[in-house]
Protein backbone atom coordinates (compact mmCIF):
# COMPACT_ATOMS: atom_id res chain seq x y z
CA UNK A 1 0.00 0.00 0.00
CA UNK A 2 1.13 3.73 -0.86
CA UNK A 3 -0.08 6.25 0.55
CA UNK A 4 0.97 9.61 -0.29
CA UNK A 5 1.04 13.61 1.06
CA UNK A 6 0.85 16.28 -1.33
CA UNK A 7 1.57 19.41 0.58
CA UNK A 8 1.91 23.23 -0.67
CA UNK A 9 4.93 24.63 1.11
CA UNK A 10 7.97 23.70 3.28
CA UNK A 11 7.93 23.31 6.75
CA UNK A 12 9.93 25.62 8.46
CA UNK A 13 10.32 25.05 11.79
CA UNK A 14 12.87 21.91 12.71
CA UNK A 15 10.19 20.54 15.36
CA UNK A 16 7.66 19.87 12.47
CA UNK A 17 10.11 17.87 10.36
CA UNK A 18 11.20 15.96 13.67
CA UNK A 19 7.53 15.18 14.09
CA UNK A 20 6.54 14.49 10.84
CA UNK A 21 9.54 12.17 10.34
CA UNK A 22 9.01 10.50 13.09
CA UNK A 23 5.53 9.54 12.14
CA UNK A 24 7.32 8.40 8.73
CA UNK A 25 9.52 6.26 10.51
CA UNK A 26 6.17 4.81 12.40
CA UNK A 27 4.14 4.27 9.53
CA UNK A 28 6.93 1.81 7.54
CA UNK A 29 5.74 -0.76 9.32
CA UNK A 30 2.57 -0.79 7.49
CA UNK A 31 2.76 1.16 4.10
CA UNK A 32 5.24 3.07 1.76
CA UNK A 33 4.36 6.69 3.15
CA UNK A 34 5.88 10.00 1.14
CA UNK A 35 5.25 13.18 1.84
CA UNK A 36 5.89 15.36 -1.63
CA UNK A 37 6.25 19.51 -1.19
CA UNK A 38 5.15 21.27 -4.28
CA UNK A 39 6.54 25.25 -4.04
CA UNK A 40 4.03 27.63 -2.63
CA UNK A 41 3.47 30.64 -4.41
CA UNK A 42 3.80 34.45 -2.70
CA UNK A 43 0.66 35.68 -2.04
CA UNK A 44 0.73 39.10 -0.61
CA UNK A 45 -1.88 39.81 2.19
CA UNK A 46 -3.85 42.33 -0.31
CA UNK A 47 -4.65 39.87 -3.69
CA UNK A 48 -7.88 40.19 -5.25
CA UNK A 49 -9.85 37.48 -5.79
CA UNK A 50 -8.69 36.99 -9.66
CA UNK A 51 -5.29 37.08 -8.06
CA UNK A 52 -5.79 34.61 -5.55
CA UNK A 53 -7.58 32.43 -8.03
CA UNK A 54 -4.19 32.76 -10.11
CA UNK A 55 -1.85 31.62 -7.28
CA UNK A 56 -4.09 28.72 -6.27
CA UNK A 57 -4.74 27.55 -10.12
CA UNK A 58 -0.53 27.79 -9.69
CA UNK A 59 0.01 26.14 -6.76
CA UNK A 60 -3.19 23.19 -8.31
CA UNK A 61 -1.16 22.89 -11.29
CA UNK A 62 2.06 21.76 -9.20
CA UNK A 63 -0.55 19.86 -7.36
CA UNK A 64 -2.02 17.72 -9.95
CA UNK A 65 1.40 16.85 -11.63
CA UNK A 66 1.99 15.11 -8.56
CA UNK A 67 -0.82 12.59 -8.93
CA UNK A 68 -1.99 9.72 -11.22
CA UNK A 69 -5.05 8.86 -12.58
CA UNK A 70 -4.74 5.09 -9.98
CA UNK A 71 -4.81 7.50 -7.20
CA UNK A 72 -7.55 7.64 -4.64
CA UNK A 73 -7.75 11.33 -3.70
CA UNK A 74 -8.85 13.30 -0.45
CA UNK A 75 -8.39 16.87 -0.27
CA UNK A 76 -7.99 18.43 3.17
CA UNK A 77 -11.11 20.60 2.97
CA UNK A 78 -12.50 23.10 6.20
CA UNK A 79 -16.07 21.59 4.44
CA UNK A 80 -15.35 18.12 3.98
CA UNK A 81 -16.45 15.22 5.68
CA UNK A 82 -15.70 15.08 9.30
CA UNK A 83 -14.53 11.31 10.48
CA UNK A 84 -13.60 9.88 13.96
CA UNK A 85 -10.10 8.24 14.11
CA UNK A 86 -12.10 4.76 14.11
CA UNK A 87 -14.31 6.20 10.92
CA UNK A 88 -10.60 6.81 8.85
CA UNK A 89 -9.41 3.50 9.73
CA UNK A 90 -11.94 2.03 8.59
CA UNK A 91 -12.34 3.99 5.41
CA UNK A 92 -8.57 3.69 4.83
CA UNK A 93 -9.25 -0.76 5.73
CA UNK A 94 -12.28 -0.28 2.92
CA UNK A 95 -10.61 1.14 -0.22
CA UNK A 96 -7.52 -0.80 0.35
CA UNK A 97 -9.33 -4.11 0.69
CA UNK A 98 -11.21 -3.04 -2.63
CA UNK A 99 -8.38 -2.42 -5.13
CA UNK A 100 -7.43 1.15 -3.77
CA UNK A 101 -3.45 0.81 -3.13
CA UNK A 102 -2.33 4.44 -3.82
CA UNK A 103 -3.95 6.67 -1.61
CA UNK A 104 -3.08 10.45 -2.01
CA UNK A 105 -4.10 13.28 0.91
CA UNK A 106 -3.71 16.98 0.16
CA UNK A 107 -2.96 19.73 1.93
CA UNK A 108 -3.26 22.93 0.08
CA UNK A 109 -1.37 25.98 0.18
CA UNK A 110 -2.88 29.17 2.52
CA UNK A 111 -5.70 30.34 0.24
CA UNK A 112 -6.96 26.94 0.02
CA UNK A 113 -6.93 24.15 -3.24
CA UNK A 114 -8.15 24.88 -6.74
CA UNK A 115 -11.55 24.34 -8.80
CA UNK A 116 -9.44 21.67 -10.54
CA UNK A 117 -7.73 19.87 -7.92
CA UNK A 118 -11.23 20.09 -5.94
CA UNK A 119 -13.01 18.37 -8.68
CA UNK A 120 -9.76 15.59 -9.34
CA UNK A 121 -10.30 14.59 -5.16
CA UNK A 122 -12.67 11.43 -4.78
CA UNK A 123 -13.39 12.42 -1.19
CA UNK A 124 -12.85 15.28 1.31
CA UNK A 125 -11.62 14.92 5.08
CA UNK A 126 -11.99 17.82 7.20
CA UNK A 127 -10.29 18.30 10.42
CA UNK A 128 -12.65 20.54 11.69
CA UNK A 129 -13.71 24.32 10.99
CA UNK A 130 -10.96 25.78 12.79
CA UNK A 131 -7.75 27.19 11.14
CA UNK A 132 -4.50 25.46 11.89
CA UNK A 133 -1.09 26.35 10.58
CA UNK A 134 -0.84 24.03 7.40
CA UNK A 135 2.91 22.74 9.33
CA UNK A 136 0.81 21.62 12.53
CA UNK A 137 -2.15 20.58 10.10
CA UNK A 138 0.83 17.98 8.33
CA UNK A 139 1.42 16.88 11.42
CA UNK A 140 -1.94 15.99 12.90
CA UNK A 141 -2.66 14.43 9.57
CA UNK A 142 0.25 12.19 10.20
CA UNK A 143 -0.53 11.20 13.22
CA UNK A 144 -3.82 10.29 12.43
CA UNK A 145 -3.13 7.88 9.27
CA UNK A 146 -0.34 6.18 12.19
CA UNK A 147 -3.55 5.98 14.70
CA UNK A 148 -5.69 4.65 11.82
CA UNK A 149 -3.58 1.98 10.88
CA UNK A 150 -2.70 1.09 14.74
CA UNK A 151 -6.26 0.99 15.17
CA UNK A 152 -6.76 -1.39 11.98
CA UNK A 153 -3.95 -3.90 14.10
CA UNK A 154 -5.92 -4.07 17.03
CA UNK A 155 -3.48 -1.49 19.12
CA UNK A 156 -4.64 -0.24 22.15
CA UNK A 157 -2.40 3.28 20.96
CA UNK A 158 -5.72 4.79 19.91
CA UNK A 159 -7.41 4.97 23.47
Amino acid sequence: MNIKLVVVGKVKEKYFRDAIAEYEKRLSRFCKFKVIQVPDEKAPESLSKAEMEAVMNKEGDRILAKLSDREYVFTLEILGKQYSSEELAKTVKQLTTYGNSDLTFIIGGSLGLSAAVKKRSNATISFGRFTLPHQLMRVVFCEQIYRAFMINNGSPYHK
